[in-house]
């Protein structure tokens, strides 16, 4: 009787097949997980570099632009009254040269958005050790995981709350000042941790050269390589890599690509004419403004903040209180005193702004002299017609008021002000932020500060 072939039950297949598709099975935590040819640590280093040049101008721009707003003058220009101890660094800011707020918040904001491809890149090529176990090896590593954790989380924070606030989408909870302010400490605190461990082993890495031409094969184990001599084992490389299809040369070219095409379709909102038709990522640019004297940018009009002809009509006043008392002025009055000229730009927290308008009206030191400080006038606190929102209230150094150039403007290029720009009295000082260039004034209040 022929012998019966057993035929193998299903439990007992999958069992035969089981080790081999374990085996196959990775995780994020497993190196072999990772396999793209490109990562290595010459790659992550070069990016690092370019992040370490660039995050540290747009920090730093980004304090100046806090102190621009002289927080500590009065509570009005405070939107982070709880600063305590992060507000060591501010000064007075000055008023020359005329063009430095528009310098500094035109870096901050277009650097920060040319760096957004960069920031990526490098926390793609660094994701495997994001879940490398165990989390800590020693105090050592568990202090470069934390500043790490805080480097991430600070960075995609305040790079997101920033290009929100660039776009106009207040989608944040709370104010943008305050978010950003205190974002942007934690951020530095993780940066420069992350910066203290990493710098070192950075430059070895750079030291043996900038990644170029396509990942070579790798050498068998235990065969000495040039890079062994002067570098530590590359955990970042894949162990088992994929075949290359691009050079590290080539996606570091890439990210520089990605970087200069947000240049150019960015940049543009701080300058007049072509180049800000091609900023069409941005709100303030893309768009011609119109001809005429007043066709320059503005960042909100008359009927945003419900500014009626009624409120700037005939029956409107300049009020100017000080030791000589409450002055009220027409406009009128106001034209028939003697008028100043000042070559100004406009420059907006959001990075955008103007060349220079040719400004006309009449000195804030000279209203100061009328309030009653002929020969030293104080600060000022500045009022607006425009009943909500923030900033309709603002407050000028004695600095500013006694510079020439600050002036109440009347007039711009020639014509009166429009509605948008601010009719019938605006406020112009050299290197001062838009938002304290107060439109539709209605009291000045010299030296209660």
């Amino acid at each position: 009787m022929p012998e019966r072939r057993r035929i193998p039950s299903l439990p007992d297949r999958l069992a035969g097949r089981l080790p081999d598709r374990l085996t196959a099975l990775r995780t994020p935590a497993d190196p072999g997980f990772w396999r793209s040819p490109v990562r290595g640590a010459r790659f992550t280093a070069v990016l690092g570099l370019v992040l370490l040049v660039g995050l540290t101008l747009v920090f730093v721009t980004g304090l100046l632009s806090y102190a621009a707003y002289n927080p500590d003058l009065d509570p009005v220009n405070d939107k982070t009254p709880d600063k305590g101890l992060l507000g060591f660094y501010l000064f007075a800011w000055p008023t020359e040269p005329h063009w430095l707020y528009r310098l500094t918040q035109g870096l901050h904001v277009t650097v920060g958005i040319v760096l957004v491809p960069v920031l990526l890149a490098k926390l793609w090529s660094v994701i495997p050790r994001l879940f490398a176990l165990p989390p800590a090896r020693s105090v050592g590593h568990a202090l470069e995981r934390i500043s790490l954790l805080l480097l991430v989380g600070g960075a995609l924070f305040q790079f997101i709350t920033g290009l929100l606030n660039i776009q106009l989408d207040y989608l944040f909870p709370g104010s943008f000042y305050t978010l950003h302010f205190y974002g942007a400490w934690v951020f530095l605190a993780g940066f420069v941790t992350h910066v203290a461990l990493k710098l070192p082993q950075a430059v070895r890495v750079l030291r043996a050269g900038i990644p170029r031409g396509e990942p070579g094969p790798r050498a068998a184990p235990g065969t000495p390589t040039e890079a062994d001599t002067t570098t530590a084992p590359d955990t970042l490389a894949a162990p088992d890599p994929l075949p290359a299809t691009l050079s590290r040369r080539g996606a570091l070219a890439m990210v520089g690509a990605g970087s200069l095409l947000l240049l150019v379709t960015s940049a543009g909102r701080s300058f007049d004419g072509p180049l800000r038709r091609l900023a069409l990522l941005t709100p303030r640019g893309g768009t011609e403004q119109g001809p005429g004297p007043n066709a320059f940018q503005v960042n909100k009009t008359a009927a945003a903040v419900r500014i009626t002809p009624a409120d700037t009509g005939e029956r409107w006043r300049l009020t100017v209180r000080g030791p000589a008392g409450e002055l009220r002025f027409s406009r009128a009055e106001l034209l028939a005193m003697e008028q100043h000229s000042a070559a100004l730009p406009i420059a907006c927290v959001e990075g955008w702004s103007t060349s220079d308008q040719l400004w006309r009206g009449v000195r804030l030191s000279d209203l100061a002299a009328l309030a009653g400080y002929p020969d030293s006038p104080p600060d000022v606190f500045v009022e607006s017609l425009q009943r909500s929102g923030s900033f309709r209230k603002a407050a000028l150094r004695d600095n500013q008021v006694r510079d020439g150039r600050s002036l109440l403007a009347l007039e711009v290029n020639g014509a009166p002000l429009s509605p948008d720009h601010g009719y019938p009295a605006r406020i112009i000082v050299p290197a001062a932020p838009g938002v304290l260039n107060t439109k539709w004034v209605e009291t000045l209040t010299f030296g209660e500060l």
